[in-house]
């Protein structure tokens, strides 16, 4: 489900078009938060999972920082955009303590990973917010009932894609919420993946 899959179906049992298709919705999806946040050229942006720089380019006029695990999307993302990208474990971030950001985006990377590491890098990413910054999230939804997007879920890379009650309680217990909504990926007017939009500030 991540966006840096569309540059490696191959591991997994759906082709290119599927991972085409979706990437290009989950793109859409960060733009609108990123148009939401009205981003100045002043704000520090934080990429989380960054993949191949799949959002970056929303984020031209900012300091931004992408991070991903894999040295081989970063490769291409700094070919593609020439920006400052960080090769490094997530869950195990260590940048300055000093280091702060007013907007950080996770697009479609919790469902990757299990629970208890999810809180771990979630209060870690709060602790990096300013202030006044947010953080934005994007990720899979189970749905409870069988359908086409349930069926995708199942199918995806990731391993953890939850039902919006336990996304909702996750996000909660580290982060102020100040948006929590659900919303569909579609094509031909189907709807193919249940997704959430969460947008949150640290604790007070």
């Amino acid at each position: 489900m991540m966006n840096r899959q569309a540059v490696a179906p191959a591991a997994t049992t759906w082709g290119a078009g599927e991972y085409e298709l979706m990437a290009t919705k989950l793109d859409a999806a960060a733009e609108a938060a990123v148009r939401r946040a009205e981003i100045t050229i002043d704000d520090r942006v934080l990429d989380v999972g960054c993949g191949p720089g799949t959002n970056t380019s929303h984020f031209a006029h900012t300091q931004y920082l992408g991070v991903d695990h894999n040295p081989r999307y970063l490769e291409q993302a700094r070919r593609q955009h020439g920006r400052d990208f960080l090769a490094a474990d997530v869950s195990k971030l260590a940048l300055t303590p000093a280091a702060r950001f007013d907007f950080i985006l996770v697009n479609s990377f919790f469902h990757h990973i299990d629970t208890p590491n999810v809180r771990r890098i979630l209060s870690q990413l709060g602790a990096m917010l300013t202030e006044d910054g947010h953080i934005h999230i994007l990720d899979l939804v189970l749905p409870a009932r069988t359908s086409i997007p349930r069926l995708l879920a199942r199918m995806d890379r990731g391993e953890y894609p939850r039902p919006l009650v336990e996304w909702k309680q996750i996000f909660s217990e580290s982060l102020e919420t100040e948006i929590f909504e659900p919303y569909p990926l579609t094509a031909l007017g189907a709807t193919l993946w249940e997704m959430v939009y969460f947008k949150g500030r640290r604790m007070q």
